[in-house]
């Protein structure tokens, strides 16, 4: 049976790596562990935890999306690159493709990125997926590695997030500001309520 490790990267797409760099590695505080590139394009990989990627395509042209409230309905084309979920085993790249396929969905051949071997596919909403295995002795977390051709001065700063770089907090929330707010998700733990209940026993499939 297929196992998953969680989310292996999530990858999105900006206009603008200097500035990209500047809030994940050095506001957020995530490492830059990975660095693909050449004239006309760059993939770079931030840490995001022990086993998760978040992930940045930089294109020409690439402009930044007109905030939205988060869960707020839209309509028409969104922006999204690709979903890549990790799998425990490379021999489950081959058994996906084989349910993929099974299926009726598209799944291309396995691809050798160098620290992942992927396989690609859609989901049934035209959501971009990725499938990765983890090569041996290739982790990015512990061996950072910068393959751009042509490497922006930011990110030959290193993989370690730069003090400095943005104005310092002034002011830390006091207890006083650390009110939690109600949220849709309260349900969860107040309603009461759990469709999975009502259902028999679980079974391994």
């Amino acid at each position: 049976m297929i196992r998953y490790k969680g989310v292996n990267h999530l990858a999105l797409a900006t206009g603008d790596m200097a500035a990209t760099i500047r809030f994940w590695r050095d506001l957020l505080g995530m490492r830059l562990v990975g660095g693909l590139g050449k004239p006309g394009y760059r993939h770079y990989f931030f840490e995001l935890g022990p086993r998760d990627y978040i992930a940045f395509f930089e294109w020409p042209g690439i402009e930044p999306l007109e905030e939205k409230d988060h869960g707020v309905p839209v309509t028409g084309r969104y922006a999204f690159d690709h979903l890549s979920m990790g799998v425990q085993e490379q021999d489950h790249l081959w058994e996906i493709k084989d349910k993929l396929e099974a299926a009726g969905f598209w799944a291309s051949e396995v691809i050798d990125h160098g620290f992942i071997h992927s396989l690609y596919s859609f989901d049934p909403n035209g959501i971009a997926i990725e499938f990765s295995w983890d090569v041996p002795g290739m982790d990015l977390r512990e061996h950072p590695v910068m393959a751009d051709r042509r490497p922006s001065p930011e990110a030959l700063e290193g993989p370690k997030p730069r003090p400095g770089e943005w104005p310092p907090v002034e002011r830390p929330s006091g207890p006083e500001d650390k009110v939690v707010y109600p949220g849709e998700g309260g349900a969860i733990r107040d309603d009461g309520r759990n469709a999975f209940d009502r259902q028999g026993p679980e079974t391994d499939s």
